[in-house]
């Protein structure tokens, strides 16, 4: 991937700061000076050094977060709102979040600084299911249901639902579970829109094989290796780092 891209995947620097780095002649990639952000590199077995001191994490390291509502996924914000890594400082090495959940919605977030778990889990070709539980304004049918899990248009695109269920229904709201598998920007929210029935509350419960449980709003927990091989059967496996340059 583009060093620029790596650095800011590896938690290193944002996009914006690296591109800079990178072009100060501040970055260096198995001890060669780099100032093209477009370099192509492997995160997971470059060596990556700012100003000389390598900023690889130690080690392979996965995180699920309960975000909170009011909370976004972003490394900061210039309106001063409270970020998801506002969250996490007691986690061991620089994680970045797979995908974004919008500031609104709760739930489930995966933060990683393995670059290829990332990026299978947020390619739709992956068909990683996500599960969300969605509260909307006024009533869900059975025909809605089918329509979603159908396909509808929405601003260009078409949105599929793998499965919609009904928990509970009246005049004033509904409750589903919805599950998706592509991960298409604010999926749930226009979805509904296009349907006639706003969204109001939206929580991500569970990501491929990983569920919320008991985890508290705003509480962070890691992910075993053994339970991210049995969580994404699919995914593939880490590549071993090369060992530095003497």
């Amino acid at each position: 991937m583009p060093l620029e891209r790596a650095v800011s995947k590896l938690g290193l620097a944002s996009r914006t700061q690296a591109r800079a780095l990178i072009g100060a002649g501040r970055i260096t990639v198995d001890g060669v000076r780099v100032t093209k952000p477009g370099c192509l590199v492997v995160p997971e077995r470059a060596a990556i050094a700012i100003d000389g001191a390598e900023s690889r994490p130690p080690r392979s390291l996965t995180i699920v977060l309960h975000k909170p509502r009011g909370v976004v996924t972003t490394r900061s914000d210039p309106e001063g709102r409270k970020t998801v890594f506002d969250l996490i400082g007691g986690v061991p090495a620089p994680v970045m979040p797979v995908g974004r959940l919008d500031m609104a919605t709760s739930g489930l977030l995966i933060l990683t600084n393995d670059t290829r778990l990332a990026d299978w889990l947020t390619d739709p070709a992956s068909g990683v299911p996500r599960v969300y539980l969605v509260t909307v304004e006024g009533r869900v049918d059975d025909q809605i249901c089918q329509a979603l899990v159908r396909g509808i248009r929405a601003g260009g695109e078409r949105l599929t639902a793998a499965a919609v269920t009904i928990r509970k229904a009246s005049a004033r709201e509904s409750h589903l579970v919805v599950t998706l598998t592509e991960g298409r920007n604010r999926e749930v929210r226009r979805m509904f829109d296009a349907v006639g029935h706003a969204v109001t509350r939206l929580r991500r419960v569970q990501f491929g094989g990983l569920e919320l449980g008991e985890l508290a709003p705003g509480a962070w927990r890691e992910v075993t290796p053994g339970e991210l091989r049995l969580a994404f059967p699919g995914k593939p496996q880490p590549r071993k780092r090369a060992p530095s340059p003497k």
